[in-house]
């Protein structure tokens, strides 16, 4: 009973869970809500990547930057993940593909805009 008491009084004090967003060059405010989000601390250039496994959307803020990919299969994103450069990987087979593969022009694939 102590347990649970404890449990419910640390969830009331607990901050309330808030959606981040984030500006995406060339998009604007988006809410990452949809997305799962990792810290990168493994790259000079990476510092963080998030998937939106839904609609197989990439956000990565490379050099303090936030740029958008679009239609980015779970195993590209997966290798990106298990690059041993993730710099690397990124120029060469995301960011070299997006002007074609990972652009995102349809509305319907980019993560919804955050309302403010």
């Amino acid at each position: 009973m102590v347990r649970a008491f404890t449990a419910l009084l640390l969830g009331l004090l607990a901050p309330p869970m808030t959606s981040e967003t984030i500006d995406v060059r060339g998009f604007g405010a988006v809410d990452l809500g949809p997305f799962e989000c990792r810290d990168i601390d493994r790259s000079t250039i990476v510092q963080r990547v998030c998937y939106g496994a839904a609609h197989n959307t990439l956000v990565v803020a490379a050099r303090g930057v936030y740029d958008l990919y679009c239609g980015v299969p779970p195993e590209t994103y997966a290798a990106f993940m298990d690059a041993a450069s993730m710099g690397l990987f990124l120029n060469r087979n995301i960011r070299a593909a997006s002007d074609t593969r990972y652009r995102c022009d349809e509305p319907d694939v980019a993560p919804r805009p955050a309302t403010r």
